[in-house]
């Protein structure tokens, strides 16, 4: 029986050398893929989320625990039956345009795989203009901009409203995050919701998505 509870502390505990080879183990042992999945590598990545809510986890080692997650994942992924491990829904993130700094949004990014959201990752700096191009394009549940500049923030403001010229804004959910940005400021500029971090950001999404 494959012994899903160390490969999750492999992930809590950020060994991704043990968290490859509990993976294999368990997939040599003939473990369910999804079960390796949900009970192994995203119940240890849960555990990860709750403490760097809390502050006992800082964001290095939330990093290497997300690493530890998806190369766990690359192993089982091939394995999987479609439909196997049920998608919570589609999220598109960005930072806007003016913006350089990722990695806020590359957490974000991990943490919202971890709770079974497919993720597209549209990079820095995005002008409003491609996230409306994105929307159309990928068809998302949740859009999620991130700034970390005060200069950039303006820039949320601007994208939601190229949604809303383009007849995009009702078919999105929009969620702002970053360091200057506040629930206030989401409010002000029309967004569905704020998170203070990338555990909530996740918490977030699958309200929205009611899943």
């Amino acid at each position: 029986m494959a012994d899903f509870e160390s490969l999750a502390n492999a992930v809590i505990e950020c060994n991704l050398g043990k968290a490859l080879e509990l993976t294999q183990k368990a997939v040599d042992e003939g473990a369910k893929p999804a079960d390796i999945i949900n009970q192994g590598l995203i119940a240890g990545m849960n555990v990860v989320g709750q403490r760097f809510r809390k502050g006992d986890m800082y964001v290095p080692e939330v990093l290497m625990a997300a690493k530890a997650m998806n190369e766990g994942m690359n192993i089982v992924k091939p394995l999987l039956v479609e439909g196997d491990v049920p998608e919570a829904g589609k999220v598109i993130l960005g930072t806007v345009a003016g913006d350089l700094h990722d990695i806020g949004k590359n957490l974000v990014g991990m943490m919202m795989e971890s709770g079974g959201l497919q993720v597209v990752d549209l990079g820095v700096d995005i002008a409003p203009e491609k996230f409306a191009e994105a929307v159309r394009k990928y068809k998302p549940d949740v859009i999620g901009l991130s700034a970390l500049l005060t200069t950039t923030m303006l820039v949320m403001k601007d994208t939601i409203e190229v949604l809303q010229e383009e007849g995009l804004r009702d078919q999105v959910k929009i969620i702002v995050g970053g360091a200057p940005v506040t629930a206030d400021f989401a409010q002000e500029i029309g967004a569905d919701g704020w998170a203070p971090d990338a555990a909530s950001a996740k918490d977030l999404v699958l309200e929205l998505t009611g899943k």
